[in-house]
């Protein structure tokens, strides 16, 4: 759940940076269950996450010796298991600090955007000390580290347009869709809609939101998006299959909406239909 501090961090952030505080409230759900932080040692810690083959990477050949001998480091990922607990995982991080700080740090990932702490002369830091420490600056601090990274690797459009694939291929790397990151921020992003008032709530939503249907493609999705143009106006039998009359009334829809006219029903389009539609009778 988001408390009261964490939606008002992220709304005031989403506004300077001209998106939808939904979108930024989506994206912290799926990287960190919206939780902020742990209590460790008498003091609120930013969530973390150890990548042992990062640590393996960061050091020099004794200290990697060690690391791996004392199952701290390995030159595979998710071979150095983290604990499931914060606890555990700060205290994973305090005996890789014990071999070499820096490198320690920098095999992190940090705060509700688990953004890696080796980022940070890319993202402008001026040590790893002081993404860290920003990290560690409470709730506003870790929400401008991850929208510092989303600004950097050139991500802010693609959350104005909500483009989750685009998104979490960028932010998720090549492993998002084995783990449904898209389809995880497209549902919480409809949720905090929905329940903000925004949303279409009457009406429901295809099931799977994040198709990229076209010309050629069949089953239940098409069967699903063929019916909502038809609730919208554009008259077509759902039959499940994608021919020329299901993509001609696709393309007029876009172009009605002024979306761009390439005949495939993605996340943005299929957004755009399901904001359109009649609401169900009571």
């Amino acid at each position: 759940m988001f408390d009261k501090k964490l939606r008002q961090a992220i709304g005031e952030i989403a506004q300077a940076h001209g998106v939808e505080p939904e979108v930024l409230m989506a994206v912290v759900k799926v990287e960190s269950n919206a939780r902020t932080g742990v209590r460790i040692n008498g003091r609120m810690e930013p969530l973390i996450r150890f990548e042992g083959h990062y640590f393996y990477r960061l050091l020099p050949q004794r200290k990697r010796n060690l690391a791996v001998t004392r199952g701290l480091a390995s030159a595979f990922a998710g071979v150095i298991r983290n604990p499931k607990t914060q606890i555990g995982r700060w205290r994973l991080l305090h005996k890789a600090e014990a071999i070499d700080r820096d490198a320690a740090l920098r095999s992190v990932s940090w705060g509700v955007g688990q953004v890696m702490g080796d980022h940070w002369r890319w993202l402008g830091y001026a040590s790893i000390d002081a993404l860290v420490a920003e990290a560690r600056a409470g709730t506003e601090g870790q929400i401008r580290l991850m929208m510092r990274f989303v600004e950097k690797a050139e991500l802010l459009d693609k959350l104005r347009k909500h483009d989750w694939t685009g998104f979490a291929r960028a932010y998720n790397g090549p492993g998002f869709a084995k783990h449904g990151y898209d389809r995880k921020m497209q549902d919480a992003y409809l949720e905090y809609k929905k329940s903000s008032g925004s949303a279409n709530s009457r009406y429901p939503v295809p099931a799977n939101r994040m198709a990229h249907l076209r010309y050629g493609s069949s089953g239940n999705d098409v069967r699903d998006l063929q019916r909502s143009l038809s609730a919208i106006g554009y008259a077509m039998r759902p039959d499940g299959d994608f021919g020329k009359i299901t993509e001609d009334a696709l393309r007029s829809f876009q172009v009605a909406n002024g979306l761009d006219n390439n005949g495939v029903a993605g996340p943005e389009v299929m957004e755009a239909i399901h904001r359109r539609l009649p609401p169900i009778p009571l």
